[in-house]
């Protein structure tokens, strides 16, 4: 083969659309750019929920209440469950919980009181229902509150509160020493008297 005989791949290479070539080619006037005006410009582009200068409807729809960014969630789970799924004596903890399939490692648990219990259970949760908490001691178990999990809001809070410098012990710059340095050796207009009245005193 020689460099002679090298030919594009066929359809790789064509010829170039001719616009504004008179109106018999059918690409005249416009220049298949459909009208005149701001869409017929290079670099035109309609911004996202733009809708011809109308209110959009972003904007027409009322907002109401809020997203509290510390809010802590709880699955909830009744005393019905915890019946049918453990046997007695059992020490019923988050890890236990989530290898049932109840909830997932890094939710927060809160048991009510919905169904009956008969059985002697160690219960460990974030929260209990007054009437949860009752029933679990009455069947002869422990209700084990645990601290609930922080929210991501607040974990990420934390982490740039321990991030920001502490101006309180921020130490002294290069600066602030040079300027400590020349203070203490520019003597005051009162230590100038005390050493004139001492002066005085001795002759």
């Amino acid at each position: 083969m020689k460099l002679s005989d090298l030919r594009p791949t066929p359809g790789s290479k064509r010829r170039p659309k001719r616009v504004g070539r008179g109106n018999a080619s059918g690409h005249g006037t416009s220049a298949t750019r459909g009208g005149k005006g701001q869409t017929a410009r290079t670099g035109y582009r309609i911004p996202p929920g733009f809708e011809g200068g109308q209110t959009p409807l972003w904007k027409r729809t009322p907002k109401r209440g809020f997203k509290n960014a510390l809010r802590r969630s709880y699955v909830p789970i009744n005393i019905g469950q915890l019946e049918e799924r453990f046997g007695d004596g059992t020490e019923v903890t988050a890890q236990l919980l989530a290898e049932q399939g109840l909830i997932k490692k890094s939710e927060s648990v809160k048991i009510l009181g919905d169904g009956m219990l008969s059985k002697k259970l160690i219960v460990h949760a974030h929260r209990f229902s007054q009437s949860a908490r009752e029933k679990i001691l009455a069947a002869g178990g422990q209700a084990i509150e645990l601290e609930p999990r922080p929210s991501p809001a607040s974990v990420e809070a934390e982490a740039r509160a321990s991030e920001a410098p502490k101006k309180s012990g921020k130490a002294a710059g290069p600066q602030e020493k040079q300027t400590e340095q020349v203070s203490s050796e520019v003597p005051t207009k009162s230590k100038k008297k005390a050493a004139v009245k001492k002066s005085e005193t001795e002759k």
